[in-house]
């Protein structure tokens, strides 16, 4: 199953590594990429997993567009400098 989520808070590679990380840990997902252009986050994987995906974007501060506010803006950064530290070669 396909799933294209938009998402606020996407600055730099940091934040997608960041993503793809936590994304990717989720039980059932298969791929996973992110479009900084768009901020756009694209899973193939299990189905039902909507909610779930939802729920972790969020909890590193990158809610689906319309959702945003400052404490999950400050997350974003957190989870940002995050993914620069652990950037992968």
């Amino acid at each position: 199953m396909e799933y294209h989520i938009q998402v606020e808070n996407i600055k730099c590679g940091g934040c997608m590594n960041s993503i793809k990380k936590a994304i990717a840990a989720i039980t059932g997902v298969e791929k996973v990429e992110v479009d900084k252009e768009t901020e756009t986050v694209s899973v193939w994987g299990a189905e039902n997993l909507q909610t779930q995906l939802v729920e972790k974007l969020a909890e590193l501060g990158y809610p689906e567009k319309g959702n945003n506010n400052l404490w999950l803006k400050a997350k974003s950064f957190v989870s940002c400098a995050i993914g620069r530290i652990n950037k992968e070669d």
